[in-house]
């Protein structure tokens, strides 16, 4: 009998995300959520916590109308978050066991483990990750970014402000080297590889390439958890923060 697995993610991993559900051996029920609440981790913690208490309710299928509808329990509740700001810090759930991978954020989901993550972040210091969801859902470092936001700030500040706005925001942009892309093979990986060229290139930052690896991300929805590469929180366990190579924990929620 194949499990029930509720996904809830990050915007940013819709096409890898929906690739390897389509593929599951398991009923996997997907929710994305708006990408750019790392950013705000007490908001992204709030929106978790809602979504795993209503995934504990379970699935309701509304398959006759003449049913009142029916509801069957999950076996899981898998996150695709990483610590993520500690946005991911103090969840909980009810009854269903959360499944958290063991990353900081999303791109070790991408690229396939911690260990990858760490490996070439220590050897290209200042890295800026490109990936089909980054390019398609957020406005990324390019030429196009520096337009728009130039042309907001003249819009509410007038040119010559906007110009000093523009030149102290992008004092940040000089703490990056690579613009790298994260390859996955999807149907557009060549556009998504251009743009980031062009980027790199408008930047003068360096471009760089590496093979995505989708064999945690499709573990975790076959329901295979390896302690090494995932937490699993049962019942009645908090998350919190590791402060150690396993990136995350849990403890008992009244400890």
């Amino acid at each position: 009998i194949s499990m029930r697995i509720k996904v809830i993610a990050c915007d940013v991993l819709n096409r890898e995300l929906s690739l390897l559900s389509s593929l599951s051996k398991h009923f996997v029920d997907v929710k994305f959520l708006p990408q750019g609440l790392h950013s705000e981790p007490d908001k992204l913690r709030e929106i978790l916590q809602q979504e795993i208490d209503l995934a504990n309710e379970g699935f309701k299928s509304w398959s006759r109308v003449w049913d009142r509808g029916k509801i069957s329990d999950f076996d899981y509740i898998v996150l695709g978050y990483g610590l993520c700001s500690n946005g991911v810090v103090g969840i909980r759930s009810q009854k269903v066991p959360l499944v958290i991978p063991r990353g900081h954020d999303c791109i070790t989901l991408l690229l396939g483990s911690k260990e990858k993550y760490k490996q070439y972040f220590d050897s290209h210091r200042g890295v800026y990750w490109y990936s089909a969801g980054w390019i398609e859902r957020t406005l990324q470092p390019s030429e196009e970014r520096f337009k728009i936001t130039y042309q907001r700030y003249a819009e509410k500040y007038g040119e010559d402000n906007a110009q000093y706005l523009m030149d102290m925001e992008e004092t940040w942009y000089k703490e990056y080297n690579f613009a790298t892309y994260i390859d996955w093979d999807l149907p557009n990986s060549d556009q998504y590889r251009e743009y980031t060229q062009k980027c790199a290139e408008y930047l003068k930052w360096n471009f760089d390439e590496i093979q995505g690896d989708k064999s945690l991300m499709e573990k975790m929805i076959n329901g295979i958890f390896d302690e090494e590469e995932v937490l699993v929180v049962p019942p009645g366990k908090v998350v919190q923060p590791s402060f150690d190579d396993r990136i995350i924990c849990c403890r008992d929620e009244n400890g």
